[in-house]
């Protein structure tokens, strides 16, 4: 069962995590990022993350090898995005930067790559620079979002299986090539099938797998009642108890659990300029292996 937070704040060592909300996301202080993390440390981070599920830093000048190192810290690092450019020498810190002559196509609630077969376990995010006015990115807990689901819908929902696909990105491979260029992007990046419902492997909270940005049916349906079943439950992602809302400030820092949450970029800051970085962690090191 998926509990509200405890306390809204505790401190282990030098480490202290302040509850940003009663569902999901801390605040944390006493680590400084741009140094190598203690043991000790990355182990307080690790369970901090899998406790709050999102965790943010302000004040953190990183640099792109002490990105780097954090995210190793963590887990393996994903190699570069099949779309998105990267930081010029770093081919694993993608490089996101937003105008009014490049806007985002990120705006929709989503986990990360569930198109992948095995999607990544969590993220990290720098602001290099952010506009003085918008650019927030919202967090939801999925986990929090299945607690809340009636028990006939989460028996329902137990035994079923959906398609991913690359979705979206489809417009980024036809400004490229046109339609030949989605068709062969489809061939090459593929589909995954997982289950509706998965179980977190540290936590053992039950979640929500499924996102707007990447799922496209519920296999062994018909396309209309796996549209119905999904609106739904994509409506139950954006009720505010379920999330958690970032204002950005340079050189602040999130790390997110990406199996258990999804996010969504706010486009409120056009035609100012938004630059982040991020690196990807796609296997969690400390977690149990899974079977195939």
């Amino acid at each position: 069962m998926h509990e509200r937070l405890g306390a809204r704040h505790h401190q282990e060592r030098d480490v202290e995590f302040l509850a940003v909300t009663g569902v999901l996301g801390a605040e944390v202080l006493g680590v400084d990022l741009c140094e190598p993390l203690s043991d000790a440390n990355a182990e307080l981070l690790y369970r901090g993350l899998t406790q709050y599920q999102v965790l943010f830093f302000r004040d953190q000048s990183l640099t792109p090898q002490s990105h780097l190192a954090l995210a190793d810290a963590l887990g393996e690092i994903e190699p570069p995005h099949p779309v998105y450019p990267h930081v010029e020498g770093f081919e694993s810190i993608v490089e996101l930067i937003a105008d009014a002559d490049n806007p985002p196509d990120t705006e929709d609630w989503h986990k990360d790559l569930t198109f992948r077969a095995t999607p990544p376990f969590a993220s990290i995010l720098r602001a290099v620079s952010v506009p003085s006015i918008g650019g927030d990115t919202l967090w939801a807990s999925m986990s929090a979002v299945y607690e809340s689901l009636s028990d006939g819908w989460k028996a329902d929902l137990a035994p079923l299986l959906a398609v991913h696909d690359m979705g979206t990105f489809r417009n980024d491979y036809y400004q490229r090539g046109g339609v030949n260029e989605i068709n062969r992007a489809l061939s090459e990046v593929g589909s995954a099938v997982h289950p509706v419902v998965e179980i977190h492997p540290v936590s053992g909270f039950k979640y929500l797998n499924v996102n707007q940005s990447f799922t496209r049916q519920i296999l062994n349906m018909t396309q209309g009642p796996s549209d119905e079943i999904l609106q739904y439950l994509y409506q139950q992602v954006r009720k505010p108890e379920f999330q958690v809302r970032l204002r950005w400030q340079d050189d602040t820092v999130a790390i997110w659990d990406n199996r258990v949450t999804q996010h969504y970029a706010v486009c409120d800051y056009l035609p100012q300029c938004r630059h982040m970085q991020r690196v990807t962690i796609t296997r969690d090191k400390r977690a149990p292996e899974q079977e195939a």
